[in-house]
């Protein structure tokens, strides 16, 4: 199977408006393929939305009123609240997104599909304490960065516990 193959087996795929920009990492984290939509034409999201088949993320109320949404040709999440974590608790219910958690399997930087890398490979690029206490590393083929199941991990773990109710 191929990589982007993978992807499409990872969950649903997301687009988001810079005006609740903090939704992407949180969708990543959850393992959604979550862009952040950097342009300032919204006719430029659309498209992209619609190429792509991603639901688009917005606090926008003009937006949600273009027909190719209205129509459902394009899936539109109107976002309610300024509050990062009452947004993504909105769009996880709305969308049901905490029946099939797949945390930490995408990279949170640049969105790519994270594969697991061997110990010895990352040996030069952890610090010491994290190469001698770890034994599984996953990296992202894009980026390179290198993620581990440390006490950061544990965290963020319970705090997508709490916000997804899972």
């Amino acid at each position: 199977m191929a990589r982007d193959d993978c992807r499409v087996l990872l969950g649903m795929k997301f687009i988001v408006d810079a005006n609740v920009g903090k939704l992407a990492k949180w969708l990543r984290l959850l393992g959604h393929d979550a862009v952040f939509f950097e342009g300032k034409d919204d006719g430029e999201m659309v498209a992209a939305a619609l190429a792509d088949e991603r639901v688009i993320l917005t606090r926008d109320t003009h937006l949600m009123e273009w027909g190719v949404i209205r129509s459902g040709r394009v899936k539109a999440v109107l976002i309610q609240e300024d509050d990062p974590a009452a947004q993504i608790r909105q769009v996880v219910r709305h969308l049901n997104l905490g029946s099939q958690p797949r945390p930490f399997t995408i990279c949170l930087e640049c969105n790519s599909l994270l594969l697991e890398i061997a110990k010895a490979d990352v040996k030069e690029r952890v610090p010491p304490y994290v190469f001698k206490t770890q034994e599984q590393f996953m990296e992202c083929p894009k980026c390179h960065r290198v993620y581990w199941r440390g006490t950061h991990w544990q965290a963020m773990l319970e705090k997508l516990a709490r916000l997804t109710g899972g």
